[in-house]
């Protein structure tokens, strides 16, 4: 990601749902996107209580739960698909916890390159921190718009990679416009780090990809991607080569 930046050229985020819309197809989705440009593809572990998830990633994990997958699996799909873009393991707390003290390594030996765990907010469970900021995996950090800086310097001084700067209050999903405070949000969280700044929640169009991509590092699309994935490997493909070349185009 630092690379990225150092060569002026902003990163594109890929978020999927793991074993959307079916097993085998997720292994191509992963691949696709891959091959259309992604730089980093955070792969969604299914969780039956997504609370910061909206409705279309919502219902792409449910299908996932119902084709049988949990997070060991996940972790088959990233072996299978064996892309040249960084995986980073997007998950909630509890499947980590359920899937043993060893998953760190797991998830490194299976390809996995760093983890964002949604629901665990820095101070809420050191233990638990120091484990996954020590561990062989980046650890990847969520702030959010309403943070105040020296919060913000607190948060990511526990993280690694990049961090994960949402763009609006509420949960994730497609959006026609971009919030008007982004870009004071943004200047904010560079006096708080010098990790690199990826946007996300509720981008979705090649315009939106530019005006967030003026700003920041990086932009993170799920929704919209996920959305895609559910009709075709190919719509997926198409949506992450639109947003590549917007990117590219500044």
């Amino acid at each position: 990601m630092g690379a990225l930046r150092d060569a002026g050229r902003r990163a594109l985020v890929c978020y999927v749902t793991a074993g959307h819309p079916d097993p085998a197809t997720s292994v191509a989705v992963l691949r696709g996107i891959d091959a259309a440009g992604a730089d980093v593809i955070e792969l969604g572990v299914p969780f039956s209580d997504p609370m910061a998830d909206g409705p279309i990633i919502q219902a792409s994990s449910q299908r996932a739960l119902d084709h049988g997958m949990t997070l060991a699996r996940t972790l088959d799909l990233i072996r299978e698909a064996r892309v040249s873009a960084p995986v980073v393991l997007f998950t909630y707390l509890n499947p980590l916890l359920a899937a043993g003290v060893d998953v760190l390594e797991r998830a490194a030996a299976a390809g996995t390159h760093g983890v964002l765990v949604t629901d665990l907010p820095v101070g809420a469970d050191p233990v638990r921190e120091q484990w996954l900021g020590n561990g062989p995996l980046g650890f990847v950090r969520l702030v959010a718009p309403t943070t105040p800086l020296d919060r913000m310097r607190e948060i990511t001084a526990h993280g690694s990679g990049f961090v994960y700067l949402i763009s609006r209050r509420g949960v994730t999903g497609v959006r026609s416009d971009v919030p008007m405070e982004l870009p004071d949000t943004i200047a904010r969280l560079r006096q708080a780090t010098a990790l690199p700044v990826c946007v996300g929640f509720g981008i979705s169009t090649a315009d939106q990809a530019k005006a967030v991509g003026r700003l920041a590092d990086g932009i993170v699309v799920g929704s919209a991607i996920v959305q895609a994935a559910g009709k075709s490997v190919d719509a997926a493909a198409d949506l992450v080569s639109t947003l590549r070349r917007a990117l590219d185009e500044l």
